[in-house]
């Protein structure tokens, strides 16, 4: 067995060690522990200790309150880095500063299954109307056997209708039912980039070291620029080697079809990572993002047998180089789909399995605690710092909207006669009413950015305009029911090892 084998360790089961095995199962299910043990213990606290419930919620409002707002000047600092680099020329920057960026060759991976075909084609014009180079991009479009021949014939439409535009365009068909493999896009995606590296960079003979390879969904629409401004970043930066590049994703592509709850969730998604741009220390890759094919390679491309693939890859570098590996904002946007179905319902379905998935990258924590046991060189601060992020965010997840909009009252309905005559109970609901209010506001600087990326032609019908504005209104029952529950269905399958497979979100528009 091979030293850095845990690299490779999808689920406890995996792990052929009894001790091992153990171990990595009682990681899985902290993540699900800690936060149902939070809920519980906040019931419990305000049924047989009252006062001290009360405390403890006060602290986490407060807590709340504070962290909201260091946020929000994150968001307004990433929304105007955004526009900035949105608006350079990035082509001129590479022509004045790194002249050898014309070695630089792209990798582009656009894993399908099941898609519109009008979904896709946005896709590949969003990729045809790019000003880098298009012989330097090596295009692999990766279907799946398993979709059969309507998977087969939208594949050579868009074959027919852009390999003219791209010198360098494969079909990856990627086979059904491989062993030690989760169907989706991880595994399409590897076979797509192996593919790539067989029938272009190894009979171009191009060193790896100049390939980045990006891996875009299949509804992810890039704007004119951004192979120009990733170019100029991997080019720049300190150990690009070591160094995966994130875009920020607009979840805008259909934002006008959406309905007010998917809105939410498109806007709030998008607000997260903007905000992530600017702590760039607490970045893992998220969806669509690039990194060196040399990395790629290194750590034996992307796990197949995991649900969240896209973050996995970040940790597996991670571990693959002992720490030095980070995640480099782009500032550069994206835009994808919100989540939209045929009827309300199937959206609101669709929303909540969606979120789940998300939520499934939970399974990351046992991953990294185990990796971090097992390889000693990366120092411990790095560790605690990186894995405080991933805890403390999928525990927020799961128990934030919860204890926001319930706990200030749990202890004035449980906590008895005696403690409703004090003046703690009196004072707790109205504590945090108006301390979640103040919050609010952060809402409104939600809204305000959201009008500023929504389509220009809106702003034409000002009903409509405040529509978008008041659907914020939404906000709390989306995050409760469409957030934290999704979040917490994730976790307590981790902990009673009913492990998710990889959903595929279905596109209409």
């Amino acid at each position: 067995m091979s030293q850095d084998y845990y690299l490779k360790v999808a689920r406890a089961s995996d792990l052929k060690d009894a001790k091992e095995r153990f171990l990595f199962r009682f990681f899985e299910m902290l993540p699900g522990s800690l936060s149902l043990g939070t809920i519980g213990l906040l019931v419990f606290l305000s049924w047989r200790m009252p006062e001290v419930a009360s405390i403890l919620i006060i602290a986490f409002v407060l807590y709340w309150f504070f962290r909201t707002v260091y946020l929000m000047f994150h968001l307004w600092a990433g929304y105007r880095q955004m526009g900035i680099h949105e608006k350079m020329n990035w082509i001129q920057k590479l022509n004045t500063e790194t002249p050898q960026w014309k070695d630089i060759y792209h990798l582009v991976l656009v894993p399908a299954y099941e898609e519109p075909m009008d979904v896709l084609r946005q896709t590949f014009l969003g990729l045809e109307k790019s000003d880098y180079p298009k012989e330097r991009i090596l295009l692999v479009f990766g279907i799946e056997e398993a979709e059969g021949d309507e998977g087969e014939r939208k594949a050579m439409l868009l074959y027919r209708e852009f390999s003219r535009s791209f010198p360098k365009f494969l079909i990856a068909r990627h086979p059904a039912g491989l062993a030690n493999e989760i169907p989706g896009k991880g595994s399409n995606e590897t076979w797509a980039a192996k593919e790539g590296v067989s029938k272009f960079v190894g009979p171009l003979r191009i060193p790896y070291e100049k390939v980045i390879v990006s891996s875009l969904d299949s509804d992810t629409v890039v704007g004119p620029a951004y192979f120009s401004c990733l170019t100029y970043r991997f080019l720049k930066s300190k150990d690009p080697l070591h160094t995966s590049f994130q875009p920020i994703p607009l979840f805008l592509n259909n934002i006008e079809s959406a309905p007010a709850i998917s809105r939410i969730f498109s806007f709030s998604s998008t607000f997260w990572h903007t905000m992530n741009q600017e702590r760039p220390e607490k970045l893992v890759t998220f969806s669509s993002h690039a990194l060196s094919l040399r990395a790629l390679a290194d750590v034996g491309y992307k796990q197949t047998n995991v649900v969240s693939d896209d973050s996995r890859i970040f940790w597996q570098c991670f571990l693959f180089y002992n720490g030095n590996y980070r995640v480099e904002p782009l500032f550069y946007p994206v835009s994808m789909d919100a989540n939209v179905a045929t009827t309300l319902a199937s959206t609101l379905f669709n929303i909540y399995k969606q979120q789940r998935r998300w939520a499934y990258g939970a399974a990351d924590i046992p991953y990294f605690l185990f990796g971090f046991l097992k390889n000693k060189k990366i120092p411990l601060q790095k560790k605690f710092s990186l894995g405080w992020e991933l805890f403390e965010g999928h525990w927020t997840w799961g128990t934030a909207p919860v204890v926001l909009f319930f706990a200030g009252w749990l202890p004035l309905f449980l906590g008895g006669e005696e403690f409703s005559q004090t003046l703690l109970s009196y004072s707790l609901p109205a504590f945090t009413g108006k301390v979640l209010t103040l919050a609010a506001l952060g809402l409104v600087t939600s809204a305000i950015i959201s009008i500023n990326l929504l389509p220009r032609k809106i702003y034409q019908e000002k009903w409509r305009l405040a529509f978008y504005v008041g659907q914020w209104i939404l906000f709390p029952f989306t995050m409760i029911f469409f957030s934290a529950l999704p979040a917490l269905d994730a976790q307590v399958r981790l902990l009673l090892g009913r492990y998710l497979g990889f959903w595929h979100t279905p596109k209409f528009r």
